[in-house]
């Protein structure tokens, strides 16, 4: 980039400012004020100085913007080496598990083992958390969290009915009732779970195939669904899901819902929580949905326009559907409705993911079983941010 003479641009400007003095003290002192000439003069110095001013912010700027780049290529080249080296590495241990050759470099990494298996290192158990994100909008949403032990999360709330914090007019010398919320907290801890996919021999073998896009592919689906369902639904005694959020509504009917249903589930969701809220339901209340109209015969479900159609192709009263065969059909007592924002769920995911390879077990059927492991748990820690539309039990 070629840079600009700053010493002679300086005396340049400084130039031009003495001139600008110049023609105001010669007014001055004969009390009267510029000429037509010497104002025109005066604009051409002052337009002078302002492009100079503005070249050399130009420049500040264009370099800020090039050492910034030049330090995310050099982050980049140094991770993206270490990543090179950490794929090739897990390459290798997935081949050489499954009896097959492998191309050893001098001076390369090994995976590092622990008790389950091969640990995944830190680039590739990223880019298996990063699909399975793309996969399940509701893990991408959440609050996430990632420690060892057990995570109290805080929540803060009215101490009861009777005794909470309230504003309002007061008069002078008069005492104030001092009440206060109180604390409680929500417990995260970390519970095992495992995916396993199989992988045949051949592809693996093939060295047209990309050997770990196609392991993080597979596992992502895999754990996906299960996250997915757990963040929605959970299980008794272990992860807890958003569909267990105290901010309820109940349907008139067992078998039906109505447009006024879904218009006050989503009041229920405090305005300062509505940004970034959606509806989540199963495909079939999608379609029983579908057929809602309103006052003036108007479909509720109106196709999405823009960036956000490709991942939610409808919206509900102005607010994205995302669809889950995870979610309850319609049913008496059935939570078949779920909308708000995803981060009043807390998930604790403990990073350290590790997987196993299952070689003599699946040898029969020409594959290869992979296990990924990973700790994990979920709870609501903000029940104003969901709600759930409840069907009439009975």
């Amino acid at each position: 980039m070629a840079k600009t003479n700053v010493k002679a641009i300086a005396e340049q400007r400084a130039a031009a400012l003495k001139a600008m003095d110049e023609l105001l003290t010669g007014a001055s002192a004969e009390t009267r004020a510029l000429t037509a000439e010497e104002n025109e003069q005066f604009n051409s110095l002052e337009a002078e100085v302002r492009a100079i001013d503005a070249t050399l912010q130009a420049e500040q700027r264009a370099a800020e913007l090039m050492a910034a780049v030049q330090n995310e290529e050099n982050a980049e080249g140094g991770s993206g080496s270490n990543d090179e080296a950490e794929v090739r590495a897990f390459e290798n241990y997935v081949k050489k598990e499954c009896g097959l050759p492998v191309e050893v470099r001098a001076g390369e990494q090994n995976v590092t083992m622990a008790n389950n298996g091969a640990v995944i290192p830190t680039s590739i158990a990223n880019k298996i958390i990063s699909r399975v994100k793309e996969i399940c909008p509701i893990f991408s949403g959440v609050t996430m969290f990632s420690v060892k032990g057990t995570l109290k999360v805080p929540v803060y709330g009215d101490a009861n009915e009777s005794h909470n914090i309230t504003v309002g007019y007061q008069e002078e010398f008069t005492d104030i009732t001092a009440d206060s919320g109180r604390f409680t907290s929500v417990d995260l801890t970390g519970y095992l779970a495992g995916a396993l996919t199989l992988i045949g021999k051949s592809v693996i073998n093939n060295s047209e195939i990309d050997v770990l896009g196609f392991i993080v592919e597979e596992m992502s689906k895999r754990i996906a669904r299960f996250l997915e369902k757990e963040l929605l639904i959970g299980t008794e005694s272990k992860a807890e899901g958003a569909l267990s959020t105290t901010n309820v509504l109940t349907t008139a009917s067992a078998s039906t819902i109505t447009a006024d249903e879904l218009i006050e589930l989503q009041a229920k969701v405090p305005s300062s929580y509505q940004a970034n809220a959606c509806w989540t339901m199963n495909p079939a209340v999608f379609t029983a949905i579908r057929k809602l109209k309103d006052s003036t015969g108007n479909y509720l479900l109106i196709p999405s326009t823009g960036s956000i159609a490709n991942s939610f192709p409808y919206m509900l009263l102005g607010k994205p559907v995302y669809v889950s065969d995870n979610m309850p059909t319609i049913a008496a007592g059935a939570k078949t409705v779920l909308y708000g924002e995803y981060d009043g769920l807390g998930v604790n995911m403990r990073q350290n993911i590790e997987m196993q390879v299952l070689n003599e077990a699946y040898a029969t059927k020409h594959a290869v079983g992979l296990i990924a492991w990973f700790e994990f748990d979920s709870k609501v820690i903000d029940h104003q941010k969901l709600a759930v539309l409840v069907q009439k039990n009975g």
